[in-house]
């Protein structure tokens, strides 16, 4: 039995099963380590997908705990992993109950939480006491109203406190949501050691091309309006507006596969675009002295995922009112922006998603507290846009001018001196 207070793993409208697509989310703070590091994954069950994801994500410098499930002993568990073959036995040890862990810097809960929040918070308590400095706790909750008596609740508040990631995985039966707390501060330079995060809000569609979630969601508002249309006038064409419309809507939030540069001295361009402008300038709200910006405008035709230009911590994020001006001309210094401050090792770096004429919604996914990798996708602006990014001029050399054009993630816009 594993030394933690249980919790019913059955919702209200039955089991709750972590499926491949919920399994590779849970294990992204793993898999996306590049270092060697311990880990520790409790309540896990021979042949469940969690544990097969944490299998395929272990390097060679890496170790994985076990702890297994109440529903069956160390033994059937360490069996499996024998026959996993000696690569995986080499680096995974299974131990019998929780109590015989040492910290890790990653933790995940095999299960999914589905009690009161009082036995959520007991589980999340227990888990703590296992995480080492700057280490991450992983969590799953079953998405959706009524699913559990408490539990998901708990997981909201705790992703307030505490969180540095959360995503909604819709394909897993039923829909549920993985949570990523870290309570102590990780490193500035662990970021550097990072691979861009697993999202499961990107559908993907072939191996090199994806979907982002906001655009399923725009396509189907646009066939429920045809067909809403085709219900109410059947004799009128009308509903062809809204049914063709659905897929060039769907197509702006393509989410390309890209190859990030693995030089640890670029910078790249945070999306799809022209470069406006590359200038020197003080801005005080990022801190004195000059600062190098490179402003990328994005039409329509281009990607819209907003990708980091850099390894950091995220360490501030604020959003400045303003006006929706064309994104290409000089009023929209003053549109609506929303700007993340990054912690490096190099200096502090700034995105500012600016909205444009057209565009009027700025998405952000990367709280405060989170890591990311360069080329990481951390946000989208939705329909035409301005993309900047600030740079400590005395750290930064620009590679690109104004006319020139660039690709979010690969593109080499500065390389830091």
């Amino acid at each position: 039995m594993t030394q933690f207070p249980a919790v019913p793993t059955s919702g209200r409208s039955g089991p709750v099963r972590v499926g491949e697509r919920a399994a590779r989310t849970l294990v992204t703070e793993l898999a996306r380590r590049n270092d060697p590091k311990p880990a520790l994954l409790v309540g896990a069950t021979p042949g469940a997908a969690v544990l097969a994801a944490a299998f395929e994500s272990l390097l060679p410098g890496d170790q994985l705990t076990v702890v297994p499930a109440a529903t069956v002993t160390g033994a059937e568990l360490r069996e499996h992993v024998a026959a996993q073959g000696r690569w995986v036995a080499d680096r995974v040890r299974v131990v019998d109950t929780l109590a015989e862990a040492d910290a890790a810097e990653v933790v995940i809960a095999a299960e999914p939480l589905t009690g009161t929040a009082d036995e959520a918070r007991g589980v999340v308590d227990s888990l703590t006491k296992y995480l080492a400095d700057g280490a991450v706790l992983c969590l799953a909750v079953p998405a959706g109203p009524g699913r559990t008596d408490g539990a998901a609740d708990e997981l909201d508040r705790q992703g307030v406190l505490f969180g540095v990631g959360v995503d909604l995985v819709l394909r897993n039966p039923p829909p549920v949501r993985v949570y990523r707390l870290r309570f102590t501060p990780a490193a500035v330079g662990q970021a550097a050691q990072l691979a861009p995060a697993y999202r499961p809000s990107s559908v993907p569609l072939t191996r090199g091309m994806h979907l982002d979630s906001n655009g399923v969601a725009a396509a189907g508002i646009a066939l429920g309006l045809a067909a809403v249309a085709r219900l109410t006038r059947p004799k009128s064409k009308l509903w062809l507006v809204p049914a063709l419309a659905a897929g060039p809507v769907a197509a702006f939030f393509r989410d390309p596969e890209r190859d990030v540069p693995e030089d640890p001295t670029a910078v790249v361009a945070p999306a799809d675009g022209r470069v406006l402008s590359v200038q020197r300038l003080h801005d005080e709200r990022f801190g004195p002295g000059e600062w190098l910006r490179v402003a990328v405008f994005l039409s329509v035709l281009d990607v819209h995922v907003n990708r980091s230009p850099v390894a950091g911590k995220v360490v501030d994020y604020f959003v400045a009112d303003g006006g929706f001006a064309n994104a290409m001309k000089p009023e929209a210094e003053h549109n609506v922006a929303a700007y993340t401050v990054l912690d490096t090792e190099r200096g502090t770096v700034v995105v500012a998603q600016r909205t444009g004429l057209i565009a009027r919604r700025i998405v952000q996914r990367a709280p405060v507290g989170a890591l990311l990798a360069r080329g990481e996708r951390f946000g989208l602006i939705r329909f035409g846009s301005r993309t900047d990014v600030y740079l400590p001029v005395e750290a930064a050399e620009p590679l690109v001018g104004p006319g020139d054009k660039v690709i979010g993630g690969s593109t080499v816009v500065a390389r830091w001196r």
